[in-house]
């Protein structure tokens, strides 16, 4: 028994060496893959140039900075565009890009800026939002429908809706969840040695309750519009 229990913590032991050893290895020699947006690299910089389209029909856009707290909390290698589109008639969709670039935690979970903003996140819903181009394809994207209460100016309590539509790009890639990702980012790098260069990309609308699907249809026009103008189309292989 005494012998059996030596023979495992040692089996243990070189697994967590052998395993170590690897990310070492794969450490030093990954090669960082190429985005699947449209984005320009930036002499003497690490981060790249990503160019939302300022047109789009039936919206016009302002580009959005990025925040003093965003720059402290992404890897000084991400690349980052925003604008906020909106229609005649007020309603408005905020559109942000995120790629990453060697440091992967660029890349974060949907839920951790939704809940920190006071967002609970009602419904969860894969969707296809057809791409109009050459080729045509069907975008897969995750649609979440959310709500918050706010306080008004009156110090009533209301509640508000919003939707929000967000998927993964990199080189030929997409993925709707950030488990799906993570699973395609390691057996990339383990059978290829290219560490993928992931983007993540997010609208969001604030609507009336009861006017998510009507939201969702106009975020839906936004995107097929707006897509081919940064994103690359998949290649058939």
């Amino acid at each position: 028994m005494k012998y059996q229990k030596w023979l495992i913590l040692f089996v243990v032991l070189v697994l967590m060496a052998g395993t170590a050893s690897a990310l070492i290895w794969l450490k030093g020699h990954q090669r960082l893959g190429k985005p699947g947006i449209k984005a320009i690299p930036i002499p003497g910089s690490t981060m790249m140039k990503i160019d939302l389209p300022e047109r789009v029909p039936d919206f016009t856009s302002t580009n959005v900075p990025e925040s003093e707290v965003e720059l402290g909390y992404f890897p000084k290698d991400t690349s980052y565009a925003r604008r906020f589109y909106q229609a005649p008639d007020g309603f408005g969709v905020s559109t942000t890009v995120i790629l990453m670039g060697a440091d992967r935690t660029s890349i974060h979970r949907p839920e951790y800026c939704l809940l920190g903003q006071g967002w609970s996140i009602d419904k969860k819903t894969e969707v296809k939002i057809p791409i109009d181009g050459v080729p045509h394809y069907e975008l897969p994207v995750m649609k979440w429908v959310i709500s918050k209460t706010v306080a008004t100016p009156e110090g009533q309590k209301q509640e508000i809706r919003g939707v929000y539509v967000f998927w993964f790009v990199a080189d030929n890639e997409q993925a709707t969840g950030n488990v799906q990702l993570q699973c395609q980012l390691v057996k990339d790098l383990l059978c290829t040695g290219v560490l993928q260069r992931w983007a993540y990309i997010s609208c969001f609308a604030v609507c009336a309750p009861g006017q998510e699907d009507a939201a969702f249809e106009r975020m839906g026009k936004l995107i097929a519009a707006s897509v081919p103008e940064y994103q690359l189309p998949p290649i058939k292989r």
